[in-house]
C-alpha cells in the first residue's frame, strides 16, 4: 500500500494511535475508511477514548456508528420475521457473516454495515424454504433464462431475493463454494456443526473455526474487492477474538483440512498478519493443511497486496487496476470450469456492451 494510507492500517492495528492523529491524517483517514466500509469500525475502536479525538471528527465515527447500530436493531427485527416464514420448513437455517455477527453480537459486528443477509440451509430443503419465503413476500429478483440456470444449476445459492414490503435483501445459499467450482467442501458439516441461537430459534450461526474458514473463502475467492480490507478486519476480529483459547488454533487447521479449505485460510492468516498484525501462533501458516508453492506466493502478494489499498483512489498503485482485473479473472476461473466459463464471460461481455 502506499504511505499515504499506512495511518489507516495503524488506526485498525493500534487504535490508540488514533488520538495522536494531525487534522491532515484524520482527513485522509475518515475519507479511506468511509469508502473501504470501515468508517464505523474505527467509531468502534476509538469509542472508550473519544474525548481524546477531535469534535469534528468523532462526529463522522459517532454518525457511523448510530447507524450500523440502527442496521442491527433492524436486522434483529427481520430475523424475527424470517423466523416466522421459515417455521415450518425442516433442517438448520445458518446465518452467514454480517447478518451471523449482527444477532451473535460477535466482535466484527462493531460498526460494521452490510446489504443483505445470508442464509445457509441444506441442498435438500431448498424448494421447501424457498416456497415458505415466496409465500411471505419474497420475490426473486429479475433475470433472463440464462441467468436462472446460472444459479439453480451451476451456482451455491438461489437468485437473490427481496422482500415486496420491507425491500430487504436476502441470499439463500447451500453451499458456501458454487457447484462448478474447482475446490469441492462440505456444507453439511458446517450446518451440523452450526450452534443455535436462543434469542432467534430458528437459526444458528457456524462454529467459530468454521466463520473464519467461510469468510475466508468468501474473501479469496471473490471478484469484487472494493470492501476486500473490510472482510479481512472482520478475519482479523474473528482470530483475535478466539485466538486467546489454544485450543482453538489446532482446531481451525483440522477444520480447514476437513473441509478441504486450507489454502483460503492460508491466505487469511499471510494477509491478516501482514496487514493487520493479527496475533497469530508463530509458524502456524507453515502448519496449514495447503500451501501455495513460493513462486504462486510471491504471485499472489503481487495481486492480492494492491487489490487491499484499491477501495480508495489514494490507496491504488498504478498496479491496482490490473491487479483488481486479475482477481476478477481468477475469481471466475476458481468459479467455473473452462468450457463453462469461457462462453458465461463472452455472453456477459456482449450483454455489457448492449446496456
Amino acid at each position: 500500500m502506499k504511505p499515504v494510507c499506512d495511518a489507516l492500517l495503524l488506526a485498525l492495528r493500534e487504535p490508540d494511535a488514533m488520538a495522536g492523529f494531525d487534522a491532515e491524517t484524520w482527513d485522509r483517514v475518515v475519507r479511506q475508511a468511509r469508502v473501504a466500509g470501515l468508517l464505523g469500525r474505527l467509531g468502534a475502536l476509538a469509542s472508550s477514548f473519544s474525548g481524546r479525538l477531535p469534535k469534528a471528527v468523532w462526529r463522522h465515527l459517532e454518525a457511523a456508528l448510530t447507524l450500523a447500530e440502527q442496521q442491527r436493531r433492524a436486522v434483529h427485527w427481520e430475523l424475527r420475521q424470517l423466523g416466522h416464514a421459515l417455521q415450518r420448513t425442516e433442517g438448520p437455517v445458518v446465518l452467514l457473516k454480517g447478518a451471523a455477527y449482527a444477532a451473535a453480537d460477535l466482535p466484527p459486528a462493531a460498526g460494521r454495515i452490510f446489504t443483505d443477509i445470508d442464509l445457509l440451509v441444506p441442498r435438500t430443503q431448498l424448494g421447501a424454504t424457498e416456497a415458505a419465503l415466496m409465500l411471505d413476500g419474497w420475490i426473486t429478483s429479475p433475470h433472463d433464462a440464462y441467468d436462472l440456470r446460472y444459479y439453480r444449476e451451476w451456482m451455491h445459492e438461489l437468485p437473490p431475493m427481496q422482500h415486496i414490503r420491507r425491500r430487504t435483501w436476502l441470499d439463500v445459499h447451500h453451499n458456501i463454494l458454487p457447484e462448478t467450482a474447482r475446490r469441492k467442501t462440505r456444507p453439511a458439516l458446517i450446518l451440523a456443526a452450526s450452534i443455535p441461537l436462543p434469542e432467534f430459534p430458528r437459526f444458528s450461526i457456524p462454529e467459530p473455526a468454521d466463520q473464519v474458514l467461510h469468510s475466508a473463502t468468501h474473501l479469496f475467492h471473490e471478484g469484487e474487492w472494493r470492501h476486500g480490507l473490510r472482510d479481512l478486519v472482520d478475519l482479523d476480529a474473528l482470530l483475535r477474538a478466539y485466538g486467546g483459547d489454544p485450543d482453538f488454533w489446532p482446531h481451525l487447521l483440522a477444520r480447514a483440512e476437513t473441509l478441504n479449505l486450507g489454502r483460503p485460510l492460508y491466505y487469511a492468516l499471510r494477509y491478516a498478519r501482514r496487514l493487520l498484525r493479527t496475533p497469530i501462533p508463530v509458524n502456524l501458516e507453515a502448519a496449514c493443511p495447503e500451501q501455495p508453492g513460493h513462486l504462486a506466493t510471491a504471485l499472489l502478494d503481487a495481486l492480492f497486496l494492491p487489490a487491499f489499498a484499491s477501495a480508495h483512489a489514494e490507496c491504488r498503485t498504478w498496479f491496482s487496476g490490473p491487479a483488481t482485473f486479475a482477481l476478477f479473472v481468477r475469481s471466475h476461473w476458481l468459479r467455473m470450469p473452462a468450457h463453462l466459463l469461457i462462453p458465461h464471460l463472452l455472453r456477459k461481455t456482449f450483454k455489457a456492451g448492449d446496456a
